[in-house]
C-alpha cells in the first residue's frame, strides 16, 4: 500500500472517531473545572480490596494525568498499526480494531470519572468497581479476539504465535473463549465478599493469562513435529 493511501486511511479513522474526540475534549474540560476543587492528593491506584495504595503527588497530576494518558493512548492506537511490519493485516480485522480503540478510550474516561468521584469524597466500593470494569474489558476483548489477524501490536503475542500464522489463529480462537469465560468469573467475583471473591478473580486472571500461552507452545510444537 502506498504512503498516500496509508495516510488517507489513517485520516479516515480519525474522522470516524469524532465522538471520541468530543469525549476526550470533555475530559480536559472537566479537568479544568474540577482542578480547584480537588484535594492535594488524588487517588491513583487501588488494590483488589478497594484500598488506595498510591496517590498522585500533586493535584495538577491528579486532574490532568488521566486525560493526557487517554489522548496519548488513542494516538498510539492510530499510529502504531502504520508502523507494524504486518500492517496490511489490520484491514482484515478493522472492525475489531476500531472497537478496541473505542473501548480503551471509554474505559480510561470512565475510570477517570470514578477516580475524581473518590477524590471528592464520594464513598464508592472501589473493589467492586475495579473488578466489574476489568471483567467487562476481558469479556468485550474476548468477543473480538477471534477476529484478530497476525500482527505485532494487538493480541496474544508469544514467540510461537508470532512465528506462525496458523498458531496465531488457533491460539486466538481458544483465547477468545477463555477470556469471555474468565471475564464472567471476574464479574461474578465482584459480588462475592471477602477473600473468596479475590481468589476467584485472581484464578480467573491467571488462567486467562497462562492458558493461551501454554496452548500456543503446544500447537506450535505439534505443527512443527
Amino acid at each position: 500500500m502506498r504512503k498516500d493511501e496509508e495516510k488517507a486511511l489513517e485520516w479516515a479513522d480519525v474522522k470516524r472517531d469524532w465522538p471520541l474526540w468530543v469525549f476526550m475534549a470533555g475530559l480536559f474540560i472537566a479537568a479544568f473545572l474540577l482542578y480547584p476543587h480537588l484535594p492535594e492528593q488524588v487517588p491513583r491506584h487501588w488494590n483488589l480490596r478497594g484500598e488506595v495504595d498510591a496517590y498522585y503527588s500533586r493535584r495538577l497530576y491528579g486532574a490532568f494525568c488521566m486525560p493526557v494518558t487517554t489522548l496519548v493512548l488513542y494516538l498510539m492506537l492510530i499510529i502504531l498499526p502504520r508502523l507494524d511490519p504486518k500492517k496490511e493485516n489490520y484491514s482484515r480485522f478493522a472492525g475489531a480494531y476500531t472497537f478496541i480503540r473505542w473501548m480503551m478510550v471509554l474505559f480510561f474516561g470512565v475510570f477517570y470519572g470514578v477516580t475524581i468521584l473518590a477524590a471528592l469524597g464520594y464513598n464508592l466500593n472501589m473493589a467492586m468497581v475495579i473488578k466489574i470494569m476489568t471483567a467487562l474489558v476481558f469479556i468485550m476483548i474476548g468477543n473480538f479476539m477471534g477476529q484478530f489477524r497476525h500482527n505485532y501490536f494487538v493480541g496474544i503475542k508469544t514467540p510461537w504465535t508470532l512465528a506462525d500464522e496458523q498458531v496465531w489463529q488457533k491460539t486466538h480462537r481458544l483465547g477468545a473463549k477463555v477470556w469471555v469465560i474468565g471475564g464472567l468469573f471476574c464479574l461474578a467475583s465482584a459480588f462475592v465478599n471477602g477473600g473468596l471473591g479475590m481468589i476467584i478473580f485472581l484464578i480467573a486472571v491467571t488462567v486467562m493469562a497462562g492458558l493461551p500461552v501454554i496452548y500456543s507452545y503446544l500447537i506450535f510444537t505439534k505443527l512443527k513435529g
